[in-house]
């Protein structure tokens, strides 16, 4: 019986934090980063998207997008303050002040998307010389939303108020 109680009052935060998570992003500019994991030590950052309620979905190039002194989004993991950084660079990018920023891992991108998604990726970039936006868009042909909650809670999905 407490045990019950107890999952149905986790269930339940867990509920709740999502919804204000949800609430709060509608009203919000909110980025997204793809983080790469496969390339060494430290991470890099592959593709973003800016999204907001009244801008929509777009696609960011990572190294397009840079700061005052032209450190650029790919490699923010290298600075002492990589979420402030991602503040700076689309502020002085595109003119944005995000609040929110969701980063989704290799693991979480392959739960969702596939596990040919980043060869897929590379395939239509790489290869056959489209926009990494294009690329993206093309390689994106599935999507399980299933796993999005077990990979919040394994922290393959994380969540940062910037």
């Amino acid at each position: 019986m407490v045990m019950k109680m107890n999952a149905r009052k986790a269930v339940g935060i867990i509920a709740i934090i999502l919804l204000v998570l949800i609430v709060f992003s509608l009203f919000s500019n909110v980025v997204i980063l793809a983080q790469d994991d496969t390339e060494g030590n430290i991470p890099g950052v592959d593709m973003a998207a800016l999204w907001s309620l009244n801008g929509g979905f777009n696609w960011i190039y990572p190294g397009s997008s840079f700061d005052e002194q032209g450190r650029t989004l790919h490699n923010i993991y290298m600075l002492d303050d990589p979420y402030g950084e991602v503040d700076a660079i689309f502020k002085y990018t595109y003119n944005v002040d995000p609040h929110l920023l969701i980063i989704i891992n290799d693991q979480a991108a392959e739960h969702i998307f596939g596990a040919d998604l980043l060869e897929n990726i590379r395939q239509h970039d790489w290869v056959e010389g489209n926009s990494r936006a294009d690329a993206v868009t093309m390689s994106i042909t599935t999507v399980n939303p299933l796993p999005i909650i077990p990979d919040i809670l394994m922290g393959n999905i994380r969540f940062h108020i910037i």
